[in-house]
């Protein structure tokens, strides 16, 4: 077989293997030890051809997607964490998940990926709060992944040139990265990948000169962890790849006693890569701070089945369904939560035979890595293997339970593993000394033809990522039976205004799946009728009990229908859940009378410093209750936060007005008003005020804007329609006063 790392082939079929490498003496920068010769022709000859290709596929797939908004995770990991806008100090990023909450928080999604995170917050900080440049850089690194994947074909596994360089372009136009570099969030597998390769080339690549290797690529694996937990896996896949090829002197070692130099240096590399993926999976379990990720049956319905039959056929279909994904990449989804893929339930499913042939093939690949252990002949075929398995077992629930199904983005790495075994098969196919012209001439063709479908598809995809809608409706479209894309498309609707078609949506999702807290709430935010959302609001409740929303909404449901008691005992319960709901403690503000109101009121204003419209409150509950020195002081707290609230700026009037400094009232409305028009008005200008008769004007002015008070214990219900539907709710929607989901 021509273009082998390890053999030649001549005329007599012999094969003459070349001379091993020595390793570098000190411990461990021989990280190539125990590999058979390389070819003359390397890494140098091919790497312009490889960096315009990779230039040339990744700009024709991934140009379309640049113009793409956030959408579906991009928005709580990047456009709402603060942690990315710059709003908390810098070392919260070494503390926080990957969505800004804590690690100690128990809510916590336990994501630790701060290197992910100050990757944005750079982004953010050089430009800004614009998509577009987060997806030039997301684009940028897949480049850079594509040429270093290209390299370690070529350098490492040994694959002649040009495969090594098709290689590199599969990986750069294969559809099911398009979540991983279309998806900004997706950020996190890339820079994972990137140090992935720059890890295991370090050690392996004997073309690297290091002095120590070893030690900068456990650096690279640890930064490879800190953009995303299963970057650890490459100081596994190093290890393992390091054992095979080292294996003929362990052999010798283990066998003959004879402790050669190779062998010597094999057992200076293999403790410090040990030692280090224990110190680092040490960190890692650390920073969970003492409890694992919690889920629920949506996120993973096959870890919260009781039989355990069950959860082993479900975990195994779900192997061979990400095998099937990476080889046929046809239907493409964001979210693969809920009822997505159907429990295998029992073994006269016919998904089994899906399962049993990717065992089979599996099985076969193992044996005949182990038969070829000794002579070492497929060695891209063993490394294929390794990169296909080693970073999947992270996402197999074999560890730990997952919180997803099938994540498209977390194949990115283990696609590697199977392009490398196409490449390679076809690279076997095409030198065999017995493939006739027809054959080569149709495998060329097959080749051209799936790297075309493949560059259609990828272009495809990104504009489904290209706004909230357009992904909704990719995943309405490929998962129709999954509950959470009609929760998704409802949700949309819903902030869009059509109402109907959002409780349709609704209703569609609690078809398919009835235990869906979420969609019931929501479903009860739009109900016309009071009893209707009571009985969807206790729905969410009786199937998620820390459904905060739910609790509060509830409380919203019962104040309107007069049930005093009930809507406080609700909202007491809702800050059981969550001592931080402000929401919950303005309701029960309304609801109670006298010292009560404001020590709620005080709490509210304490506990939100930096929002205005609190201080602006608990200062009017004063002012209307004749403490006016102490509405003087919030009201000048909520104006330190910001100087031009409206509401702060008439009650600071009205109370100085009360104090009888009347000269101060009309320089406070004065500098308040150029103020507004300064800014309103292109250029400034200049505006006369006769002060008494605009102050006067303005009070009238807020008379007017001022709505009635929602009704509280005692007063006479609102007024119905004929059928007893509920119409208005404070001069607005019922739905208005609610608080839906997410």
């Amino acid at each position: 077989m021509r273009g082998s790392p390890h053999y030649h082939n001549h005329n007599n079929n012999s094969l003459q293997y070349h001379q091993y490498h020595h390793g570098c003496g000190g411990g461990g920068g021989g990280s190539g030890v125990g590999r058979r010769g390389r070819p003359k022709n390397g890494w140098p000859e091919v790497a312009v051809a490889v960096y315009v290709s990779v230039a040339v596929a990744v700009t024709v797939c991934y140009w379309n997607g640049l113009r793409g908004d956030f959408v579906h995770d991009d928005i709580p990991a990047v456009a709402m964490n603060a942690d990315v806008l710059g709003t908390g100090p810098l070392f919260r990023v070494a503390t926080n998940d990957f969505w800004g909450t804590p690690l100690s928080d128990p809510n916590s999604h336990k994501s630790y990926r701060p290197l992910t995170t100050l990757t944005f917050r750079l982004n953010h900080y050089v430009f800004g709060l614009q998509p577009v440049w987060f997806h030039v850089v997301n684009v940028i690194l897949h480049g850079i992944c594509c040429v270093l994947f290209a390299r370690l074909c070529i350098s490492v596994a040994g694959l002649e040139h040009k495969y090594g360089l098709l290689a590199g372009i599969v990986f750069a136009v294969h559809p099911i990265h398009t979540e991983a570099v279309t998806g900004i969030v997706g950020r996190a597998d890339v820079l994972a990948c990137l140090f992935f390769l720059l890890s295991f080339l370090t050690y392996h690549d004997t073309r690297w000169k290091r002095r120590d290797r070893v030690l900068l690529s456990c650096t690279f694996g640890a930064l490879s962890m800190l953009a995303k937990e299963t970057g650890l896996m490459v100081l596994l896949v190093n290890l393992a790849y390091d054992i095979y090829s080292s294996w003929g002197h362990i052999k010798k070692s283990l066998v003959e006693h004879k402790q050669t130099e190779e062998y010597n240096s094999f057992t200076r590399r293999a403790p410090k890569t040990i030692a280090a993926t224990i110190a680092l999976l040490t960190f890692r379990l650390y920073m969970l701070q003492g409890s694992l990720p919690k889920f629920t049956e949506p996120d993973n319905p096959a870890a919260f089945h009781d039989s355990s039959r069950v959860r082993f056929l479900s975990y195994s279909y779900v192997a061979a369904f990400n095998l099937w994904l990476m080889l046929c990449p046809s239907a493409l989804s964001h979210d693969w939560q809920m009822n997505s893929l159907p429990l295998v339930t029992s073994l006269d499913d016919i998904r089994n035979i899906g399962t049993c042939i990717a065992a089979v093939f599996l099985l076969c690949t193992t044996c005949k890595i182990l038969s070829d252990i000794d002579t070492q002949k497929h060695s891209p075929q063993v490394l294929a293997v390794l990169l296909l398995i080693i970073p999947y077992i992270p996402a197999s629930n074999l560890l730990v339970t997952v919180g997803f199904v099938v994540a498209e983005r977390v194949l990115y790495i283990p696609s590697m593993g199977l392009i490398l075994l196409c490449i390679y098969g076809l690279q076997t196919l095409l030198n065999h000394k017995k493939a006739s012209n027809w054959v080569v001439i149709t495998t060329k063709f097959f080749v051209g033809f799936t790297l075309l479908v493949f560059v259609a598809r990828t272009v495809l995809r990104n504009s489904d990522w290209m706004s909230r809608p357009t992904i909704i409706k990719a995943g309405l479209k490929t998962l129709p039976h999954n509950a959470k894309m009609h929760y998704n498309w409802a949700n949309y609707q819903r902030d869009v205004g059509d109402t109907q078609t959002a409780v349709n949506h609704y209703r569609e999702a609690l078809r398919l799946w009835p235990s869906y807290a979420s969609a019931h709430n929501n479903l009860g935010t739009l109900m016309e009728r009071s009893r209707d959302a009571e009985h969807h609001f206790l729905a969410a409740i009786r199937y998620s009990p820390g459904h905060v929303n739910a609790h509060y909404n509830l409380g919203q449901v019962y104040r309107l229908m007069n049930r005093t008691k009930d809507a406080v005992a609700m909202l007491e319960r809702c800050l059981m859940l969550n001592n931080g709901y402000t929401a919950a403690y303005l309701l029960l503000a309304k609801l109670h009378t006298g010292s009560q109101t404001g020590r709620l009121l005080k709490h509210v204003a304490a506990y939100q410093p930096k929002h205005p419209e609190h201080q602006a409150r608990y200062a009017r509950w004063l002012r209307d209750n004749g403490r006016v020195a102490e509405a003087l002081v919030y009201y000048k707290r909520a104006m330190a936060v910001n100087m031009e609230h409206r509401e702060s700026v008439l009650g600071l009037a009205r109370v100085l007005r009360d104090l009888g400094q009347r000269s101060r009232v009309y320089r406070l409305i004065t500098w308040w008003q150029s103020t507004r028009r300064r800014h309103s008005v292109p250029g400034g200008g200049r505006i006369v005020f006769a002060g008494d008769l605009y102050v006067k004007g303005w009070q009238l002015y807020k008379q007017g804007q001022t709505t009635a008070p929602l009704p509280s214990a005692g007063e006479p219900p609102r007024r119905r329609n004929t059928d007893g539907k509920m119409s208005m709710c404070n001069g607005v929607q019922l739905s208005h006063v609610m608080i839906p989901g997410k």
